[in-house]
C-alpha cells in the first residue's frame, strides 16, 4: 500500500477539520473585530474602561446599612480613565496590533496545516514548520500584549490618581508560559519526528519494490 493511500482521510475526517478552520476563522474574527473596536476606543481617549491588576492594595467596601464598611484586598479590576494621554494610548494600541497580528499569524498557519491535512498530507517539512511558526508566535506574541497591556493600566493608574497608587510594572504568569512553550515543543517534535518517519519509510519502498 503507498503512502499516499495509506493517509487518505475519510470523509468525516474532512468535515470535522473543515468544521474547526471555519470555527477558529470565527474565532480570530471576533478577536481582531473586538481589538479594531478597542483601538478606536483608546484613540479617542476619552473615559477609556482599562483593566488594572493592584499591589497590595485595599478598599473599603459600604454594607447596606450605609453606615459601616468593610475592607477589602484589591486584586483586579476596571479602571476608566476620563482623558487618556498619550503615555498610556500608545502602548494600548501598540498591544492590540499585537493581538492582531498574532491571530493572523497563528490562524493562517493553522489553516495551512489544515489544508495539508485534507490532502492527506500530515507530516511534512512544510507543516513542521507551520506549527514551530504558530506556536512560537503565539508564545511570543501574547507575552508582548501582555506586557503592552500592563504599560497601559500603569499609565492608567498613574493618570486617575496622580501617582498616589502603584500597580504591577509587568505581571506574567510563569507557569502558564512555561507550560505553553512545553505543549508547543511536544507538538512540534512529534510533526518534526512523524516526517521523518514518514519519508524513511518512502525510501525503504522505493527500496523495496526496486527489489522486486
Amino acid at each position: 500500500m503507498s503512502t499516499s493511500e495509506q493517509n487518505t482521510l475519510s470523509r468525516g475526517d474532512r468535515w470535522s477539520i473543515v468544521g474547526f478552520s471555519i470555527v477558529g476563522f470565527a474565532i480570530a474574527a471576533s478577536i481582531i473585530t473586538a481589538s479594531a473596536i478597542r483601538i478606536f476606543v483608546l484613540a479617542a481617549g476619552t473615559n477609556v474602561p482599562v483593566d488594572v491588576e493592584f499591589v497590595e492594595t485595599t478598599a473599603d467596601i459600604p454594607l447596606a446599612n450605609g453606615m459601616d464598611t468593610v475592607p477589602i484586598e484589591l486584586d483586579r479590576g476596571t479602571l476608566v480613565v476620563p482623558q487618556l494621554t498619550p503615555i498610556g494610548m500608545v502602548p494600548g494600541i501598540l498591544g492590540q496590533l499585537a493581538v492582531i497580528l498574532t491571530i493572523v499569524t497563528v490562524v493562517g498557519c493553522l489553516l495551512l496545516l489544515s489544508r495539508s491535512i485534507i490532502r492527506g498530507q500530515v507530516f511534512s517539512r512544510r507543516n513542521s514548520r507551520l506549527v514551530l511558526t504558530a506556536g512560537f508566535v503565539g508564545l511570543v506574541g501574547f507575552a508582548v500584549v501582555k506586557f503592552f497591556d500592563n504599560m497601559l493600566a500603569n499609565a492608567a493608574v498613574n493618570i486617575a490618581t496622580d501617582n498616589e497608587l502603584h500597580t504591577w510594572v509587568i505581571s506574567v504568569d510563569p507557569f502558564t508560559f512555561i507550560l505553553s512553550a512545553f505543549i508547543i515543543s511536544v507538538i512540534a517534535t512529534a510533526f518534526t519526528v512523524g516526517d521523518r518517519l514518514q519519508r524513511e519509510k518512502a525510501t525503504l519502498e522505493k527500496e523495496t519494490e526496486g527489489l522486486v
